[in-house]
C-alpha cells in the first residue's frame, strides 16, 4: 500500500492490448514478462520521469494479481500517462479497474480496491484512492516532488532527457522555389521545422536539416532565356521577381521563345558552361535572399543546409535504371510509371506514380527518391521528417512506398510527413494582397515590426529609439511565429495582427511579458538565476501547482519531437506563464516571511524562468530582459 503526503497532477490511461501469440513462454510465465517490459523501459528511457514510476508500480501491482490469479494471464497493457487539469482527482488518475474488469470478472471498484493494495509503496507516491465508478486516483509526494524540481535547476538541461534511444534524424523544412521571391506560404514548413529540430536536438538527437529547395527544371530555361535578353545588373531579388513575371509573359506569348527556354533547360541539365554560369548566378542570389529571411526569423538554417533538387540531378537516371531492374515501372501514355495497388482513383482505377514524363522529363516523384536514398544510404538517418503542405500527403505517401519497395531505404529509416494547414486571411481563404497576389513574406515581417513598434512606443515613449526598434523587432517576429506555431500544425488558421500582438491570452507579446517580471525579481535582488541558494519547499497551492507543471518540461519535449507539434510546446508555456502569474502575486517573493521561503521561491522563480526561456528559444523566439 502507498503511503506519504501531497499533490502535483497527471491523468493516467492504460490501453489493453490481445494476447500475444506464438510466444508461449509469456503466456506461461506472464510475471517474468511484465518484468521484461519493465526492466525494457527502464534501458531504453533516459529520463525516468514521474510517469515512468506511475508506469513501473500499475505493472508490479498487475503482475501481482496475475500471480494471486486475479487477471489471467496474457494480457498486454500498454500503459499510457496523460496529465491532468483538475487538481481534485489528484496527481494521476487511472482508468485500469475499469477497462480490466471484464477479464477479470469483477466489478470495476472491487478491482481498484486490490489494484491499490498490490500497488508498491514508493517515497514519490503519497496515497491512492478510488473515486466515481472506478478510477484509481494517485497523489505525487510533494517533498519528492521539490527534489525533482531543484535537481533540475542544477542542470543544463532543466532534468529534460530523450525518452528512448537517440537517433539521427534528417529533417526536410522550408523548401522555397527560388525562382521567386519567398512569401507566407513557406513561413509554416521553415518555422514548424526549425521548431522540431530545436527541441530534438536539445533532446540529444543528431539533426541533420535539409533545405529541399526548388533549383532545377522549365521555370529555370525560362528565366535564362529572359536573361540573356536583359542581363541583371543588381542583386536584388525583387528585381528577379519583377523578371520573373515578364519571363513568364514571354514564355506564355512567344513560342519562339518557349522553345529556346526549353532548348536552354536541356543544355543546363548536359551541363553547358554559359547555361551553368546563368543559373548558378540567379541561385547565389536567391538563396542569399533567403538567408535573410532566415536570420530575420531566426531560424537555423544555413547555406550549408541547402540540398537543392539539382543535388540529385546525376543520380535520377539512376533511380530509374533501379527502378527498372525492379520490375516497378510499366509504361502507361509514353511515361515510366509506378502502380501501386492500395493508391486508385474514386473510380477505383490504378493511380500511377509517375517517374519520367512522356518527353522524357522526370517529376518530383522522381527526384523525392533520390533524396530518400541518399538520406537513407549516405546520411544514415533513423528518422526522415518532412514538413510539407498536407495537400502533398498523397504524394508523400506514395513515394515513401516506392522508396520501400525499390529498396531505396538501405539504412532503416522511418519517413514521416509532418503535413501542415495554410495560413488564411480573414475571410479564411489562402492569404493575398489586396489586389489578389501572394504576400511577400519579408513585406508581412516588416509590417509586423512596424506594429510592434507603435505598441511599444505606447507604452514606452521615454525608451531610446534604438531599443524600442530592438524591442519591436523581437516583438513582432516573435508575435508572428507564435502565432503560428501555437495552432496545431495540421489546421488552418487565420492571421490576425490585431490578435497575436495582444499582451493577453496566449500570444508571444504574453510570454515575453511573463518572462521579463521573473528577469525584473532577479534584476531588484542583483543577482542571476544561477546564484540562488537553499532548497524548495511546496507549501502554497500556488507553489505546488507552478511546481507540478514545471516538473513535466521533459514530457512536453519528447512529445514535441515525437509527433512534431510545437503547439504543444506553446500551450504548456502559456501554462506556465499563467501558473507563474498566480504564484507572484500571492506568494510574496522578496518580502516573504523567512529567509527559507524567499530562498525557495527565487529557486522556483529561477526554474520558471529558465523553463521560459529555454521553451521559448526552442520555438525559435527571441525573449527580452526588459519590454
Amino acid at each position: 500500500m502507498v503511503t506519504g503526503c501531497r499533490p502535483g497532477r497527471f491523468v493516467l490511461s492504460l490501453a489493453i492490448g490481445p494476447a500475444k501469440v506464438g510466444k508461449p513462454a509469456l503466456a506461461t510465465d506472464n510475471a517474468q514478462f511484465f518484468h521484461l517490459r519493465i526492466a525494457h523501459r527502464r534501458l531504453r528511457s533516459k529520463e525516468n520521469t514521474m510517469k515512468d514510476t506511475i508506469r513501473q508500480l500499475i505493472q508490479q501491482a498487475l503482475t501481482q494479481l496475475v500471480n494471486e490469479g486475479v487477471l489471467p494471464e496474457g494480457l498486454t497493457p500498454a500503459i499510457q500517462v496523460e496529465n491532468t487539469r483538475d487538481k481534485t482527482h489528484g496527481d494521476f488518475a487511472s482508468n485500469i479497474a475499469m477497462m480490466l474488469s471484464k477479464p477479470a470478472g469483477m466489478k470495476p471498484r472491487d478491482l481498484a480496491e486490490k489494484i491499490i493494495a498490490a500497488l508498491p509503496a514508493d517515497p514519490q507516491v503519497s496515497k491512492a484512492e478510488i473515486a466515481g465508478p472506478g478510477f484509481i486516483n494517485i497523489f505525487q509526494n510533494t517533498q519528492a516532488l521539490a527534489s525533482r524540481l531543484d535537481a533540475a535547476l542544477a542542470d543544463a538541461r532543466i532534468g529534460t532527457r530523450k525518452a528512448g534511444d537517440t537517433q539521427r534524424v534528417v529533417i526536410d523544412l522550408s523548401a522555397p522555389n527560388l525562382a521567386k521571391e519567398m512569401h507566407v506560404g513557406h513561413l509554416r514548413s521553415t518555422i514548424i521545422g526549425d521548431g522540431v529540430a530545436r527541441v530534438l536536438e536539445f533532446l540529444g538527437d543528431t539533426v541533420i536539416r535539409q533545405n529541399h529547395v526548388g533549383d532545377w527544371g522549365t521555370q529555370f530555361g525560362m528565366l535564362m532565356a529572359y536573361l540573356q535578353e536583359n542581363p541583371i545588373t543588381s542583386n536584388e531579388l525583387s528585381d528577379l521577381e519583377n523578371f520573373y513575371r515578364a519571363a513568364k509573359k514571354r514564355f506564355d506569348e512567344s513560342e519562339e521563345f518557349a522553345d529556346r527556354a526549353r532548348g536552354l533547360v536541356v543544355k543546363l541539365q548536359a551541363g553547358d558552361k554559359e547555361c551553368l554560369e546563368l543559373w548558378s548566378r540567379f541561385r547565389d542570389i536567391s538563396l542569399a535572399h533567403c538567408q535573410h529571411l532566415y536570420e530575420l526569423l531566426n531560424v537555423k538554417l544555413t547555406m550549408a543546409d541547402v540540398m537543392g533538387e539539382s543535388a540529385y540531378n546525376d543520380d535520377l537516371i539512376n533511380v530509374v535504371n533501379d527502378l527498372k531492374a525492379k520490375g516497378l515501372l510499366v509504361e502507361s501514355n509514353g511515361a515510366q510509371c509506378v502502380f501501386l495497388e492500395e493508391f486508385k482513383t474514386a473510380d477505383g482505377e490504378p493511380l500511377p506514380v509517375i517517374i519520367v514524363k512522356a518527353d522524357g522529363g522526370y517529376l518530383y516523384a522522381t527526384t523525392d527518391l533520390a533524396a530518400v536514398r541518399y538520406r537513407s544510404g549516405v546520411l544514415k538517418a533513423d528518422r526522415a521528417l518532412y514538413f510539407v503542405d498536407q495537400r502533398q500527403a498523397l504524394h508523400f505517401q506514395q513515394v515513401f512506398e516506392v522508396a520501400r519497395r525499390a529498396g531505396f531505404v538501405t539504412h532503416p529509416m522511418h519517413m514521416e510527413h509532418m503535413g501542415f494547414g495554410t495560413m488564411n486571411g480573414a475571410d479564411g481563404r489562402p492569404f493575398k494582397t489586396r489586389d489578389g497576389g501572394t504576400v511577400k513574406l519579408i513585406d508581412l515581417l516588416t509590417e509586423a515590426q512596424e506594429r510592434a513598434y507603435t505598441l511599444v512606443k505606447e507604452k514606452n515613449p521615454e525608451l531610446a529609439e534604438a531599443d524600442l526598434r530592438n524591442i519591436a523587432r523581437v516583438v513582432g517576429i516573435d508575435a508572428v511565429k507564435y502565432a503560428d506555431l501555437s495552432k496545431h500544425r495540421t489546421s488552418d488558421y487565420s492571421f490576425n495582427f490585431e490578435l497575436m500582438l495582444n499582451f493577453e491570452g496566449n500570444t508571444a507579446p504574453y510570454l515575453l511579458y511573463a518572462y521579463t517580471r521573473v528577469a525584473g525579481v532577479f534584476r531588484k535582488l542583483g543577482k542571476d538565476f544561477s546564484e540562488v541558494q537553499g532548497q524548495i519547499v511546496l507549501e502554497a497551492p500556488q507553489e505546488q501547482e507552478l511546481g507540478a507543471k514545471l516538473a513535466q518540461f521533459g514530457e512536453v519535449l519528447n512529445s514535441v519531437g515525437e509527433k512534431g507539434t510545437p503547439h504543444i510546446l506553446c500551450t504548456y508555456l502559456y501554462e506556465v506563464a499563467g501558473l507563474f502569474s498566480s504564484f507572484y502575486e500571492n506568494c510574496p517573493i522578496l518580502s516573504a516571511d523567512d529567509e527559507a521561503h524567499k530562498q525557495s521561491r527565487l529557486r522556483l522563480a529561477a526554474l520558471a524562468g529558465r523553463t521560459l526561456k529555454q521553451g521559448l528559444e526552442l520555438l525559435g523566439l527571441e525573449t527580452l530582459e526588459r519590454m
